[in-house]
């Protein structure tokens, strides 16, 4: 009988044990040893090395001057916020945003570009990118070899284990190779992932799915992208592919297919506007959403009529979506949800509609219109998505040979690591692969609460309801 291989094991109950403190911290050992149902003195241990390598912190809870109180202060552990800083970046077709988060995922600097790149020649394109990058690590005050890596969102279809854009409105060629592009510009490890995956996984590492391990998020931008969680793990196509839900096909008929970006993209919303003047200015630089909000309140009937048919045609996809996915939660993010009423209104009424009657109390849907959503889709999973790829970072299922497993307990009897930042590439490769949470050697994984996020700022509408 093969036995496991124990510094793999060892490996495994650490990377647990740290991913924890990322959920839960501050927390007490004790805790920890709840949560991961290890005994208190493997805890004790790895939370030492974790300590002496500088990924976590611990501070007391209490007050160590007052001679009253009563027992030992706990001592709490926490994410060490120094231990990496990585740069993350939302690539759009009439903006750019950058930001440079630490190890806790807290932005240290953030920098954004207004500019109209789709169709530019792709070395214009990198050159803005590099430019960008460069110019948000000056404002921390950090030199870019003090970066660890770097992380491109784009939107289209990716192919999240090469860094090949298969398609996206951002260029004008198909199957650019943009992580070939851009890696030599900088020297360090740049990955370029789909921009709706990364806010698949702000959700759920921070936001509105953080407790959940099954859940689907569906952006309504530009282009309609689609998110789906199950087991904690980001759902991929062959070769890591991204979903570009706007290809999905609704009907057809003898003028050929119908697709949902027809009718609910942002061109076909806008495309019903006026054709010249300030609004035809908005829609050329981006900005057609939101003066499209203006024409709504002033009762433009046919922006609201182009906002309705949207709404019903991304309700029945939703509809879909649960039949054959069954979520317990859907969360719907993008520009389009600042349509407001006829939009909303009328995609839950079509939701309510389609939604097979055995599946009518399963899906609770979220829409989270924040308006400062697209920058934290480029904050909180940029330090994960740094990870996000096969280059020494290796979910740990995956760890087979012996080398690995060493490296991962660092190589020497005591268990310390001899290089923290081989760790945070291991630790949050195997995460960004989807395990949202770990199960250390022989112990099975604790139930989770399903409850939303204490700082949710989104609109929950019931499936019966209407928005106010």
């Amino acid at each position: 009988m093969k036995t496991a291989d124990p510094e793999l094991m060892r490996a495994i109950n650490r990377l647990s044990v740290l991913d924890t403190i990322r959920r839960n911290g501050p927390i007490s050992r004790i805790e920890i040893s709840k949560h991961t149902e290890m005994s208190t003195s493997t805890v004790s241990a790895i939370t030492g090395s974790l300590i002496d390598d500088g990924l976590i912190l611990s501070r007391h809870e209490g007050d160590l001057r007052n001679a009253t109180a009563r027992g030992r202060p706990r001592v709490m552990l926490e994410l060490n916020p120094e231990a990496s800083r990585v740069v993350g970046a939302k690539i759009a077709a009439t903006r750019m945003t950058f930001v440079v988060v630490d190890f806790c995922g807290e932005v240290l600097s953030e920098f954004s570009l207004p500019v109209r790149i789709d169709r530019m020649p792709i070395n214009v394109i990198a050159d803005l990118v590099e430019d960008g990058v460069r110019a948000c690590v000056m404002d921390t005050g950090l030199a870019l070899s003090e970066i660890d890596m770097i992380c491109l969102g784009l939107p289209g279809v990716v192919e999240h284990r090469t860094g090949v854009v298969r398609s996206s409105p951002i260029f004008s060629d198909e199957n650019v190779d943009f992580a070939a592009v851009m890696s030599p510009r900088f020297g360090i490890r740049t990955i370029v992932e789909s921009d709706v995956h990364a806010v698949t996984l702000a959700h759920h590492w921070f936001g509105k799915a953080r407790h959940l391990e099954d859940m689907v998020l569906i952006s309504l931008e530009r282009t309609l992208g689609l998110g789906v969680l199950h087991n904690s793990r980001l759902f991929r196509g062959a070769g890591g592919l991204s979903h570009n839900l706007g290809d999905l096909v609704l009907g057809s008929s003898a003028d050929g297919m119908s697709r949902l970006a027809s009718f609910a993209g942002e061109s076909a919303i806008l495309g019903d506007g006026p054709r010249e003047g300030l609004y035809a200015d908005a829609v050329r630089l981006g900005r057609g959403i939101s003066h499209a909000q203006t024409l709504i309140k002033a009762k433009d009937v046919q922006i609201m009529s182009a906002a309705e048919r949207a709404g019903d045609a991304v309700g029945v996809t939703v509809a879909n979506i649960v039949t054959l996915f069954a979520p317990p939660r859907v969360i719907l993010v993008g520009s389009s949800l600042a349509l407001g009423k006829p939009f909303i209104n009328r995609l839950t009424a079509a939701f309510n509609s389609a939604i097979p009657p055995s599946l009518s109390d399963v899906s609770e849907l979220i829409f989270d219109d924040a308006d400062d959503f697209s920058g934290r889709g480029v904050r909180r999973p940029s330090h994960f998505m740094s990870c996000m790829n096969r280059h020494g970072a290796q979910p740990a299922r995956r760890f087979e040979q012996r080398s690995e497993s060493q490296a991962l307990s660092g190589g020497v009897k005591n268990g310390k690591s001899r290089d923290r930042h081989h760790w945070m590439r291991q630790y949050f490769g195997c995460l960004s692969e989807g395990d949202g949470r770990l199960r250390h050697s022989g112990g099975s994984r604790h139930s989770r609460s399903q409850s939303g996020s204490r700082r949710s700022q989104s609109r929950r509408v019931q499936r019966t309801g209407q928005l106010d």
